[in-house]
């Protein structure tokens, strides 16, 4: 079963991008410990309550083609990471002079106990966690205010993925830029499937996982150096 879009209610909405301001300040003034997306997450289940929906109704759910959606997902992962690694990253390093700050995962270099703990919090935090809140929540939420077209969609892309870059404004405009990008991807293949979650979580969850391999073997530029 695909998403479902309710109705605009423009005052809670107002209410909606205060707290997420809020929460993208907290972070930026460091009193957000570990990471946004819980609180974040929070933001976006007491929306989907207070206007009658659950997590099914924009995508968290597991349909009988599940197996069909695991497979895309996997190959949309290994494209993704192919394109960042591959061409977006470097011709970043290139254009802008400089890498991407990725100092915050130099722990996970050579040690396997840290890259255990960081492939469980991927798959918790951003797979699961970051698809839910941008890509199930935010995409459609978007989509309410301006049209359920094609046009609207496009629009709610944009939007939601420079939000979704300048949550990784940590690892500077590199990761901005590269963030945005590959949200704009995981957010088509969250279209193209049904507005179903089974295949950006996936995706998601194996792009980040083959960084944090690469990472842990000293194969990953900027980390452990």
């Amino acid at each position: 079963m695909g998403a479902t879009i309710s109705r605009p209610r423009p005052g809670l909405l107002a209410i909606e991008l205060a707290l997420i301001a809020a929460v993208f300040w907290g972070d930026s003034a460091g009193y957000v410990p570990l990471s946004k997306t819980p609180f974040l997450l929070l933001v976006a289940w007491a929306s989907l309550r207070l206007r009658g929906q659950r997590w099914r109704d924009v995508g968290l759910s597991l349909p009988a083609r599940w197996p069909r959606l695991v497979a895309i997902g996997v190959a949309w992962g290994v494209g993704m990471w192919l394109l960042e690694f591959y061409v977006t990253m470097p011709a970043l390093d290139r254009l802008l002079g400089y890498g991407t700050n990725l100092s915050t995962f130099n722990d996970v270099a050579g040690n396997a106990k840290v890259l255990a703990i960081y492939l469980v919090a991927n798959w918790i935090l951003a797979a699961f966690g970051e698809e839910m809140v941008w890509r199930g929540y935010a995409l459609p939420r978007i989509t309410e205010f301006v049209g359920s077209g094609r046009r609207a969609w496009i629009f709610a892309l944009i939007i939601v993925n420079v939000a979704f870059g300048l949550a990784h404004l940590y690892q500077g405009w590199n990761g901005v830029i590269q963030a945005a990008i590959g949200g704009v991807l995981l957010g088509v293949l969250y279209l193209v499937t049904g507005r179903n979650l089974v295949a950006p979580i996936v995706a998601h969850g194996l792009g980040n996982s083959l960084d944090f391999i690469l990472m842990y073997l000293g194969l990953y530029p900027g980390v452990g150096g």
